[in-house]
Order: C-alpha cells, then sequence, then structure tokens
C-alpha cells in the first residue's frame, strides 16, 4: 500500500505546486513539504527543483512518479477485486472531478450523491469552471477526470457520453418577446446576454448559428456574464432574451419567472461528455465512478 507521504508526493507531482497540493489534500503546505523531505531523505536525492514560486521534476522525482502510478493503479485494482469479494472491504479513495457550470449544478450532484451512498469511503473534490478550463485542467494534470458541454474535441484527450440536453432561448415573463415564435434571422435585431467565451453553451449557440452564417459579432449582445446563475438572474429582470441549458431554468419556467421563446429553425442540442486523457480510462477509481453515473442516467431516461 502507497504511503502518506507517498500519495503527498504524488499530489505535488500531479500538480508541481506544493500548495495546490496542500489545498486538494487538506494539508498545510509545511506538512506537503514534511513529507516531501522524508521522501527525498529515505532516497537519499532530490525530488523536487525549486524554480522560485514553481517546482519541476528532478530525474528521480520523475522515475518515482512513473512508479508509483503504477503501483497506484494496481493498489486500485487490488480493492477493486476485494471489495467484490467482500463487500465489508471497503477502502479510503481520493477522486478529483473538474465539470462545467451547468454540470457542476445541475447534473452531476445528484450522481455524487448516490456514488458516496455506494462508496462511502471516497474523498471527493469536484471544481467548477467552463468547459475550455476543465479541458485546461485536465491537460494540466490538475485533475484526471472532467465533464464537459459542447465543446470541440482535442488531441490526447478521449470522450465517453454521459447524456444530451437542450440550449433553450429563454426571457422575462414581463418581456413582449414571450409571446413570438422567432427565427434564427430574427437575433440579428433581438438584444441577447450571453455566456462569456470558453463556455459550453455558448459553444453550441455559435455552432448552431453559423448554420445560419450568423456570427456572434451580428447579434446585439448588450452583455456577457460568467456563470449560468448570473445569466439567469440578469434575463429575470432585464428584457433581452438569453441562451441556457433547459436543466437549469426547469425551475424557473415551471413558476413562470421565466418563459420559453421558440427559435422554430435553430437546433441546440448539445452533449455531456466525460474527458480523460488518453491511457488513463481504465484507472480506477474513475473507470468505476463513469460507469456508475452512466448507469444512473440511463435509468433516469427509461
Amino acid at each position: 500500500m502507497l504511503s502518506h507521504a507517498h500519495e503527498v508526493f504524488l499530489e505535488v507531482a500531479r500538480q508541481l505546486s506544493f500548495t495546490k497540493a496542500g489545498q486538494t489534500l487538506f494539508l498545510s503546505q509545511s506538512a506537503v513539504s514534511k513529507r516531501v523531505r522524508a521522501l527525498e531523505e529515505h532516497y537519499k536525492t532530490g525530488l523536487f527543483e525549486r524554480l522560485g514560486n514553481a517546482v519541476q521534476l528532478t530525474a528521480a522525482g520523475e522515475l518515482l512518479y512513473r512508479k508509483l502510478l503504477l503501483a497506484r493503479q494496481l493498489q486500485h485494482e487490488l480493492e477493486q477485486e476485494f471489495t467484490e469479494l467482500s463487500p465489508e472491504f471497503q477502502p479510503r479513495q481520493q477522486m478529483v472531478i473538474g465539470a462545467s457550470t451547468t454540470i457542476s449544478l445541475y447534473v452531476i450532484p445528484p450522481v455524487l450523491s448516490a456514488y458516496l451512498g455506494r462508496y462511502p469511503h471516497t474523498q471527493l473534490t469536484l471544481k467548477n469552471r467552463n468547459s475550455e478550463n476543465i479541458l485546461k485542467a485536465l491537460l494540466e494534470h490538475e485533475i484526471d477526470l472532467g465533464i464537459i458541454e459542447g465543446i470541440h474535441k482535442v488531441s490526447h484527450v478521449t470522450y465517453t457520453p454521459l447524456l444530451t440536453d437542450e440550449v433553450v432561448a429563454v426571457c422575462s415573463a414581463r418581456n413582449p418577446l414571450h409571446r413570438r415564435e422567432l427565427e434564427a434571422q430574427d437575433l440579428r435585431r433581438t438584444p441577447v446576454a450571453l455566456r462569456e467565451t470558453g463556455s459550453g453553451t455558448l459553444a453550441v449557440l455559435e455552432e448552431a448559428l453559423q448554420t445560419h452564417g450568423i456570427r456572434l459579432t451580428d447579434l446585439p449582445v448588450k452583455v456577457r456574464l460568467g456563470g449560468t446563475e448570473a445569466l439567469k438572474n440578469f434575463v429575470r429582470v432585464d428584457t433581452c432574451l438569453a441562451f441556457l441549458p433547459r436543466q437549469s431554468v426547469m425551475k424557473e419556467l415551471a413558476a413562470g419567472e421565466l418563459v420559453e421563446v421558440p427559435v422554430r429553425d435553430l437546433n441546440l442540442v448539445r452533449h455531456f461528455d466525460f474527458v480523460q486523457r488518453k491511457g488513463t480510462e481504465n484507472n480506477l477509481p474513475y473507470k468505476t465512478f463513469v460507469q456508475f453515473a452512466r448507469r444512473y442516467y440511463s435509468n433516469l431516461q427509461r
């Protein structure tokens, strides 16, 4: 079994930051440094090269990192097999997941609750960022599993479908627009509020508009807001149109606070996908979580 010092080393090596590792592990920076120094004394060599506020692995650190990743995977496989043999065996596991805003707020919380009910010894951290920054965090090894929406494919990443959602045009119930049905070309003359660059919701809208020869710059954009909740709260009191995930406005639509405005010829369907670095798809416990989440939503849709 990996020692606590080895687990701390792995987190520092993954993030190349003593501070970030401490935040993830809920340890002080001095406690992180103490455990790394203990390993360096044990192996009689330096594992990190300090470069001001940054660190990088030495050759010895690279070797230890690669071997410990293999050891951790073997440990996870062993623990999984023992769990199947003996339900009373419940090892403690850590997961750092990143999810885009809509998913973090409206899609994944019930899955996390159900998963923790099934695997109560899991220590789970969820990081909420827009889809573009989740991909960046994944490629920089800040997270090992991401869930994103409506973004173009990139190399070195595998995509596993979770579920399909719809983006809808909404406005305040006091807005005269709520009595109309629009066409895509009408959006050239309709004030809109949009999400920030990098948003999966914005990417879906941009792609749908392109099929009609419309660019985002062709729209009379009143404001750009970071985050679904900010956009939702703005459009409640304003007179412009906003495009939001149906998952995020179901309560407001049911209560009449917001009204859906049909855009007859605009297809705004988007997909939520798990993303992982290529070669890590079978790593536990992330593989188990992906399978659990897909079964969860598959059962709901039956």
